[in-house]
């Protein structure tokens, strides 16, 4: 097995970010002609939210949070407020939405990039036309893990990067067959990255060297493919919020099944009363047998 040696450094001399301000000159004049083949750039979605305009003046994030939500996962009420695990429009599943507030003027939050693969490709064609380079890019953003305290940066977006090492249907290193193995690379790299991008540094890039195998076409799958589909996802709610739809779903499931019972049983009583007084009133209305005509037929 070859081995291969990882290089991860920040891009320093980013300014701060304005909307409407050319990443990738920035960029590539931070880089200063030290980018070659097969680097990956990992940019942090902050400043790609802030170039395109992605800044709304919101008095209560709550509000925002809001509008960005599709579905809503998990709430937890704390002594701080509320926490809310959400789906966004991106299909992403995260707390706030993506919303910010950190890192940016008070009284504004950041929302997340409309499109974060298109800014990702955006960005590559730009700096692959700019430095003559073929560079991956990958924006990343923070996110918390299901059972496990604390954050890690992962992709929301990418371009000229294979996303996954796929190996399923290869063997392990002592000849097993792997059927599930399918390391997620670009969340590995945007981790990676942010080890030394930091939350308070104000570096927004990093380069990756040594890692050019998985950099190729701008057409590769996006960081979208890593969004599991709903078929697949056995963790659609939380376990409070599954609880509560499971009790919901059986009082009604229960409640039809009792009307539907109850239905048939009235039908059934109903027809058995009715059946009963046409008899009754049949009877009622037929011709006695000790009529006349019945006495003489029977010779007295």
């Amino acid at each position: 097995m070859t081995s291969r040696a990882l290089g991860v450094r920040a891009l320093p001399g980013i300014p701060e970010i304005e909307a409407g301000d050319d990443l990738v000159a920035l960029i590539a004049a931070a880089a200063a002609g030290t980018l070659v083949d097969g680097d990956i750039l990992v940019v942090t979605s902050k400043i790609v939210s802030k170039a395109e305009g992605r800044v709304n003046v919101a008095a209560d994030r709550e509000l925002a949070i809001t509008a960005e939500t599709v579905r809503i996962v998990a709430t937890r009420e704390h002594a701080g407020g509320m926490t809310r695990i959400v789906e966004n429009r991106l299909g992403i599943v995260a707390a706030a939405a993506g919303v910010d507030a950190s890192n940016t003027a008070v009284g504004t939050v950041l929302l997340l990039p409309v499109d974060p693969d298109a800014s990702a490709r955006a960005l590559a064609a730009g700096l692959r036309e700019r430095t003559g380079v073929e560079v991956g890019v990958i924006v990343s953003d923070t996110l918390g893990r299901p059972w496990r305290e604390g954050q890690t940066d992962v992709a929301i977006g990418a371009a000229g990067v294979r996303v996954f090492d796929d190996l399923r249907g290869t063997v392990d290193a002592s000849g097993a067959a792997l059927a599930v193995t399918m390391p997620c690379l670009a969340d590995e790299l945007a981790a990676a990255a942010d080890l030394v991008k930091g939350k308070t540094s104000g570096c927004p890039v990093a380069v990756v060297s040594g890692f050019g195998h998985v950099v190729g076409a701008l057409d590769l799958p996006g960081a979208h493919s890593i969004v599991r589909a709903p078929a697949l996802d056995l963790f659609r709610l939380g376990t409070d919020e599954a609880i509560a739809l499971g009790r919901a779903e059986g009082r009604a499931a229960g409640y039809d099944a009792g009307r539907a019972a109850g239905h048939a049983e009235g039908w059934a009583a109903g027809f058995a009363e009715g059946r009963a007084s046409a008899y009754a009133e049949a009877l009622a209305t037929r011709p006695s047998r000790s009529t006349p005509a019945a006495m003489d037929r029977a010779g007295t």
